[in-house]
């Protein structure tokens, strides 16, 4: 993991046109929440992020765009993000279920699935999520 300006970074999903969309979201003002598998953590061997933390945001070329903060964190069950959510993710979704069919799509893909070391997970009501609300505080570092 490289550091921007001193800071760790902030990455969304992976580099592409999916990170780079994401990205126009925070900058937007569009996404304030982000969601990420406990098991993406342990597999890392991550901490979890923990409010005041700032990070920078980074594109799919690893350029710093902005610094966040973090704002809040919770470990919960995937049945249990609700829709606040699903909507301050920035992503135009209009209900919990239309977020969670993406991000299952997302989860079942096969970078999700090398990342976790594991070409059959699969998640369900029960999997562990780690739902992060952030902010921008400052232009990039």
């Amino acid at each position: 993991m490289t550091n921007h300006g001193g800071l760790p970074p902030f990455e969304l999903g992976f580099p592409g046109e999916l990170r780079d969309r994401l990205v126009a979201a925070v900058l937007s003002g569009a996404k304030t929440t982000t969601t990420a598998l406990l098991e993406q953590y342990r597999a890392a061997d991550e901490a979890l992020p923990r409010p005041g933390e700032r990070r920078a945001l980074v594109d799919s070329d690893e350029r710093p765009l902005a610094v966040v903060e973090v704002t809040d964190v919770r470990v919960l069950r995937l049945a249990e993000v609700d829709l606040r959510h699903a909507l301050d993710e920035g992503e135009g979704y209009a209900s919990v279920a239309e977020w969670r069919s993406a991000h299952e799509g997302f989860w079942h893909g096969e970078p999700s699935r090398a990342e976790l070391g594991d070409p059959a997970f699969t998640v369900d009501d029960d999997t562990l999520v780690v739902t992060e609300r952030f902010r921008v505080v400052l232009d990039a570092p």
